[in-house]
């Protein structure tokens, strides 16, 4: 999973070359709104876009069909499998 940057404050810096500042105010000018929402706006489309993307798998017919299979008839646990349950720690008991 790709590590997210954080910054704890509320600015986002660009750097812009003086006629791309010049488009975008202009663009946000004829559009009646800010430059801040001009931009914003269009990227937090894209943004959700590409975390919807990255969260959702498409399975082709066949695929989905495996999967609901091995859901309603799962095989039979291998040695591995049981290795790793019993390498699992313990609950701790609830004392009543």
């Amino acid at each position: 999973m790709p590590r997210a940057a954080v910054n704890h404050n509320k600015r986002l810096n660009l750097r812009l070359q003086p006629e791309q500042k010049t488009a975008l105010v202009r663009a946000a000018a004829l559009r009646h709104t800010d430059l801040t929402d001009f931009v914003l706006q269009p990227a937090l489309r894209e943004a959700k876009a590409v975390i919807e993307e990255s969260e959702r798998i498409v399975l082709s017919a066949r695929d989905s069909r495996l999967v609901l299979d091995l859901l309603e008839n799962p095989p039979a646990p291998n040695a591995r499998l049981r290795a790793a349950i019993a390498a699992l720690p313990k609950p701790a008991r609830k004392r009543v």
